[in-house]
């Protein structure tokens, strides 16, 4: 039982295998030649390895940026960062968590199969962090760990994955121009926020990616050249903040500290550049392997990925929408420290990921002051709403790290208020959560009928 428990953590967890076996299941569906399958799988798999392997070297080289940064201000407090909280929770809520998410993907299936939210939620590790959090919340409640609270957070989770990704579907449309992917990121719920306020406070007239540059500058139309020119002017300046004396003898092993940051602006660059050549592998390969899956399975269901998957969009909002997102959550930290609150540290890799995403549907239906609008939002979002999650956490809120994106903390926050009120209301509100998918989906099937018996 535990080799099969480690066996199923160990896929689920790699998501670069999770969604190849997911492709293979769908070729092999369609019936198309053992060749075709191998490839079609093979070709699937490296594609998320590179992604994944994209967004490594991106998060080791915003590591430094963080560092540098908080040496420069000299600020201590919390910072979130969801792979360091859950390192930390699962030695405690290991095979609770494992058990949440098996169920939780069973309800996700069961929810995109008989209801209108056609979406497969297939980014692994976000779904392993939402089990994990609902198993702390539940467990911090009072709740036992048994089979209730097994099928409890199951239902929670499924429903969560399954719901999220529709919230941002409309915006999805405008990104990528066409209903094929759908999001699967635990940001969901701010990128659709962002995507709101830019629709109804931006102008689609004037996107980021309809910048003029002159004839003189237009190398700098390569996301390549212009990402590393701007990272090189901040990490230097940061370099110049910080002194020589700390990167050359704590970050750099004695390179020169300018050089150093010249290298970490060009190493961000190269991730950003084999990000987007993951992206387009996947992209060729999931898609018509997933009609598969549609066809038998889950008829017009969509996989909802990981959130790098939109960056080839708007790569000039990428850029505007981490600076944006950093700089509101460094003015929020200081309006922290005045206030004399817990301090929450602006953490540099869920700032670039989640500020680039929402300034991207920020910019889908309200250009350029959209994005803006939209990363600022969701910003917002990730640096206050962690001091109300802290106090739900049990033992973790003594932690120097927490959960970071909105679709932890908005439903963690909810259900750990549940939770005060006692584990009747927890029941109740996890129910009800399922109650109000399946009434809204009664309700959209209304609506289509009409339309239906129209064109009939």
């Amino acid at each position: 039982m535990e080799l099969i428990q480690n066996l199923f953590i160990s896929i689920v967890q790699t998501p670069a295998l999770l969604v190849g076996l997911l492709a293979v299941l769908g070729l092999v569906l369609q019936k198309k030649k053992t060749t075709a399958v191998i490839q079609g799988g093979i070709k699937t798999f490296a594609g998320f390895l590179i992604l994944t392997g994209g967004a490594g070297i991106l998060c080791a080289s915003l590591d430094p940026f963080a560092k540098m940064f908080q040496f420069a201000l000299n600020v201590q407090g919390v910072v979130p960062s969801n792979e360091a909280v859950v390192a930390i929770a699962l030695v405690e809520y290991g095979s609770l968590t494992a058990l949440i998410m098996f169920t939780g993907m069973i309800v996700n299936i069961l929810l995109a199969r008989f209801t209108r939210f056609k979406y497969i939620f297939l980014t692994g590790q976000a779904m392993l962090y939402v089990s994990c959090l609902t198993a702390v919340i539940l467990v911090s409640a009072g709740f036992e760990p048994g089979i209730m609270t097994v099928i409890l957070g199951g239902i929670f989770e499924g429903t969560l994955l399954t719901v999220t990704p529709a919230l941002c579907q409309p915006y999805m449309k405008a990104i990528t121009g066409g209903d094929s992917v759908s999001m699967g990121h635990t940001g969901n719920i701010g990128y659709a926020l962002a995507g709101w306020f830019g629709e109804h406070f931006g102008n689609k007239e004037h996107s980021t990616e309809d910048i003029n540059v002159p004839k003189s500058l237009s190398f700098l139309r390569d996301s390549t050249v212009s990402i590393t020119i701007v990272m090189a002017a901040v990490y230097l300046i940061l370099a110049l903040m910080t002194g020589q004396a700390f990167v050359e003898g704590e970050l750099s092993h004695g390179t020169n500290y300018l050089v150093f940051a010249i290298i970490q602006a060009g190493t961000f660059a190269a991730g950003f550049a084999v990000v987007l050549q993951g992206v387009r592998m996947i992209l060729a390969e999931i898609v018509p392997a997933f009609q598969g899956i549609a066809m038998k399975l889950v008829p017009n269901s969509k996989p909802a990925l990981d959130v790098p998957i939109i960056f080839p969009y708007a790569p000039n909002a990428v850029l505007l929408g981490f600076f944006v997102s950093f700089i509101v959550g460094t003015i929020s930290m200081f309006a922290m420290v005045a206030m004399h609150t817990v301090v929450i540290i602006p953490g540099v890799v869920g700032h670039f990921f989640c500020g680039a995403a929402a300034a991207i549907y920020g910019n889908a239906k309200g250009g350029r002051r959209g994005a803006v609008i939209g990363a600022a939002v969701n910003s917002l979002l990730l640096s206050w709403l962690p001091l109300y999650i802290l106090p739900l956490l049990g033992n973790l809120s003594l932690a120097s790290s927490t959960f970071a994106d909105t679709d932890y903390l908005i439903p963690g926050i909810l259900l750990g208020n549940l939770g005060a009120l006692g584990e009747a209301a927890i029941v109740a509100g996890i129910l009800g959560f399922l109650l109000l998918v399946l009434l809204a989906n009664a309700m959209m099937k209304k609506e289509a009928q009409p339309q239906g018996a129209g064109q009939a």
